[in-house]
């Protein structure tokens, strides 16, 4: 879709990448790193300065005893951190439950690592867990089981009794949580990120994985992460060493300097992807869109059955050529693609005049009408 919105000049609402500049506290820290020669390899699993830092930060902020030396794998962004866990724990033959929709590298995952994916739906609108479907996607093949939250692309935060719901289910079938937690500062309305690493049991049973990516908007740098037990992180470890040998040393330098940014910080990114959220919920409202409100992340998952096309990829494609606005069809989505059929995602992360343009060009499906 980037590459569609590229040959038509339409505005990128498609990629989650934000059109706006990172923090200067972060970029003068790499361009620093650089100029002080950490320009070689750090430490395979990360550099020490960086874990230190990750390390005081879930102390700090969800009171985790993490051990910088034992517990932390540093990777190239949190793709790799999810491919590394996953050939790390899953055998082939094993099963690995995946929640629908889902960030589209999660089913995948699980098939290069010889795995079966369960697919377990999220349940519109508010994308919520059904428990009894999720307890009979177990049974002695399942592995691992994948959450992210808050999750691309539905803006879905889960809540603490659906969180202790899937830690109870890991502990009877003695199953690994692989939890993805981007987002964990973008959330709403007074919701609160959880992690479920942080519930009784599961620190020793959950992978959560992360990224500087999208908390502080360098998307490019690919700096990831996987916390886990000594037992799990030893084996990411060496995946990690023989996939990518390790991420870039400086940018982990700046990284360090990024995680000790003051809790006003996080607060303003909050406000500000609040405000973007509205603005865009709002235009697409007034287009016809039918959305679905998110509570965290950056995106808008939309209804597009109003608009009469036969699927999301013909309505993707003219929103790209004949509207000047791209957006992702929401059968990537689904393992089967007839379940998105009639959805398209959107993203705000945004610059506001970059949302005003986009809302100017959606006002043409209402003169289409």
């Amino acid at each position: 879709m980037s590459r569609l919105a590229a040959k038509h000049d339409a505005i990128n609402l498609a990629q989650g990448f934000p059109d706006f500049a990172a923090p200067s506290e972060i970029k003068e820290a790499a361009v620093d790193a650089v100029r002080r020669d950490v320009n070689q390899y750090a430490i395979t699993w990360g550099a020490k300065s960086f874990r230190d830092a990750l390390a005081e930060r879930y102390r700090d902020v969800y009171a985790m005893d993490v051990d910088p030396e034992l517990h932390l794998t540093v990777t190239c962004g949190s793709t790799e951190a999810m491919i590394s866990t996953m050939l790390a724990i899953v055998d082939p033959g094993d099963e690995v439950v995946v929640f629908e929709p889902f960030y589209e590298n999660y089913g995948p995952d699980a098939i290069l690592s010889g795995a079966v994916p369960r697919y377990v739906k999220l349940h519109e609108p508010d994308w919520h867990v059904d428990t009894n479907e999720l307890e009979k996607a177990f049974n002695d093949k399942t592995r691992a089981i994948i959450i992210n939250t808050p999750n691309n692309p539905t803006g879905k935060v889960y809540t603490r009794a659906e969180l202790e719901a899937i830690a109870a289910l890991c502990q009877k079938w003695d199953v690994i949580a692989i939890t993805d937690e981007i987002y964990e500062y973008i959330v709403y309305g007074g919701a609160r990120h959880v992690p479920l690493a942080s519930l009784d049991g599961m620190a020793d049973r959950t992978v959560t994985i992360n990224s500087l990516s999208k908390t502080y908007s360098v998307t490019g740098w690919r700096v990831g992460w996987a916390l886990a037990s000594e037992e799990l992180s030893s084996a990411i470890r060496k995946v990690h060493d023989f996939l990518t040998v390790g991420a870039a040393a400086p940018l982990q330098e700046a990284g360090a300097v990024a995680l000790r940014l003051p809790a006003s910080y996080y607060d303003k990114l909050r406000e500000g992807y609040e405000v973007r959220r509205d603005i865009l919920v709002k235009s697409l409202d007034q287009a016809g869109f039918r959305c679905y409100l998110p509570g965290g992340a950056y995106y808008i998952m939309t209804d597009i059955s109003g608009f009469g096309f036969p699927d999301d990829v013909s309505f993707g494609r003219h929103l790209i050529e004949k509207v000047g606005v791209a957006a992702v069809p929401g059968s990537s989505f689904y393992h089967l693609p007839e379940d998105g059929a009639q959805k398209l995602r959107f993203t705000f992360c945004k610059k506001r005049e970059t949302l005003d343009a986009a809302a100017k060009r959606l006002a043409k499906l209402t003169e289409e009408a």
